[in-house]
């Protein structure tokens, strides 16, 4: 049976929470992401910054060089850990509107799953063909 691990994104974009709000978006654009998990120090989870979080800009007439990850990001998340088995991820992100799953070790970020990692997955055991990259 696969494990989240097998499919996951490794070399995951992470941010702490006092990283500029400009930044964030910056990394969202230039790395042609939908979600950064926002981490301590250690590599802990604090919660994520998606699309959808900063769609929330659009509305705004704050001051956004005074803002950071920490005044838009989501503080609750999901998260599974590596060792998972691929399902679960699967079923996961059937069942919410997210796009993506952070993963951790011992509570610790080691990656991301998301929609499109299993839609290539499928591609690949289900319709023998190997996924575009």
């Amino acid at each position: 049976m696969y494990k989240i691990k097998d499919l996951m994104t490794k070399n995951v974009v992470c941010i702490k929470k006092d990283t500029p709000l400009t930044e964030a978006l910056e990394f969202l654009d230039r790395h042609n992401i939908s979600g950064l998990p926002v981490v301590r120090d250690d590599m802990s989870l604090m919660g994520i910054i998606s699309e959808k979080d900063m769609l929330k800009l659009f509305y705004s007439n704050e001051d956004l060089s005074q803002k950071t990850a920490a005044n838009y990001m989501t503080q609750f998340v999901v998260s599974l850990d590596e060792d998972d088995e691929l399902m679960n991820a699967c079923v996961c992100l059937e069942n919410h509107d997210f796009r993506r799953i952070p993963v951790t070790k011992e509570g610790k970020v080691t990656g991301v799953i998301s929609r499109r990692d299993i839609i290539k997955f499928i591609l690949w055991t289900k319709c023998n063909k190997m996924p575009v990259t």
